[in-house]
């Protein structure tokens, strides 16, 4: 992104920092991608959350397997079809179930 290089341990820690919040999957979702894109200035970033929440999993309806979905995308994630569905086709065919999915467009 526009000369910077950042590693994979980075991006974990700016999840880290804001996941440890109490608030909604959607706000974290977004917060990451701003962050993200104020501190890089990429041209865009993609941010997708799957959690299994344990209010789901625990309590309530009792769901264990429940997982939710957020995205949020900014720039060319946003405006680019092709750059988007790249993305999400890449975050879709992830050899493990439970992930967190962040791109950065350098274009």
């Amino acid at each position: 992104p526009r000369g910077k290089v950042v590693g994979l341990s980075k991006l974990v820690r700016v999840t880290e920092l804001y996941s440890r919040r109490l608030q909604v999957q959607e706000r974290l979702t977004k917060q990451i991608a701003t962050a993200l894109q104020e501190k890089l200035e990429p041209h865009g970033v993609g941010v997708v959350i799957e959690c299994v929440h344990l209010c789901m999993a625990m309590r309530g309806v009792q769901k264990p397997h429940s997982t939710t979905v957020t995205s949020c995308m900014l720039g060319d994630f946003r405006t680019d079809a092709r750059t988007r569905n790249e993305f999400l086709h890449l975050v879709r065919s992830a050899p493990f179930s439970h992930m967190t999915g962040m791109g950065v467009s350098e274009q």
